[in-house]
């Protein structure tokens, strides 16, 4: 569970160079991306992120952790769902382990910027301003525009998500109840988390 940040979407079409079914996969903005569009996208993934983080941090002051274990389950695929609709875009989280196989597991290309966040943290690179970056045909004469943002692991973080001995038993089995086939656990604080992720077509 974690806290962090979302549609004028602009391709300046004289300036992409992109061969037809190339990718192009970057830490910064592809050259030729207009700025009102990377800004809009930065802006979503906040978004998503401050909105689940919100209802998060709510439910653990109010009820606790095993509470917001549920709130997880149930919040964050609707907080998700929602702004996709809003924005006309694909967004949502993934993780390096996997808690909620209905919405937490990474696609190919979001595998790869798992790997290459991994990468980069080991290189000592900050978290707070990692992204990635790719533009992909889509089909059609169409293409889309990938991003993630990083997300590390928080110290609140460890109380679901650390080792056997950071889980509280009963917390344990409020997650086994509500994750049978969880496997997001054994991470410390700093480690890679996950990305917010978003998919949104380019004119």
């Amino acid at each position: 569970m974690m806290i962090n940040r979302t549609a004028v979407c602009l391709f300046t079409a004289a300036t992409i160079t992109f061969a037809a079914g190339a990718e192009a996969q970057t830490a910064s903005p592809p050259a030729g991306l207009d700025e009102a569009a990377v800004q809009s996208t930065r802006a979503m993934a906040n978004e998503l992120l401050t909105q689940l983080g919100q209802k998060l941090k709510a439910s653990l002051s109010a009820e606790g952790p095993e509470a917001a274990v549920s709130v997880c389950k149930e919040a964050s695929p609707a907080i998700a769902k929602a702004l996709s609709a809003k924005h006309g875009a694909q967004m949502t989280r993934v993780g390096t382990r996997v808690r909620n196989p209905a919405m937490g597991t990474p696609n190919p290309w979001q595998k790869e910027a798992l790997a290459q966040f991994e990468a980069r943290l080991s290189q000592a690179e900050s978290p707070a301003t990692m992204e990635y970056w790719s533009v992909v045909d889509a089909g059609n004469g169409k293409r889309e525009l990938h991003y993630a943002k990083a997300i590390t692991v928080q110290a609140m973080c460890v109380t679901c998500h650390g080792t056997a001995s950071d889980i509280p038993a009963t917390l344990a089995e409020k997650i086994r109840t509500e994750y049978p086939q969880d496997q997001a656990t054994g991470y410390s604080v700093g480690k890679l988390r996950g990305a917010a992720v978003i998919s949104r077509p380019l004119p």
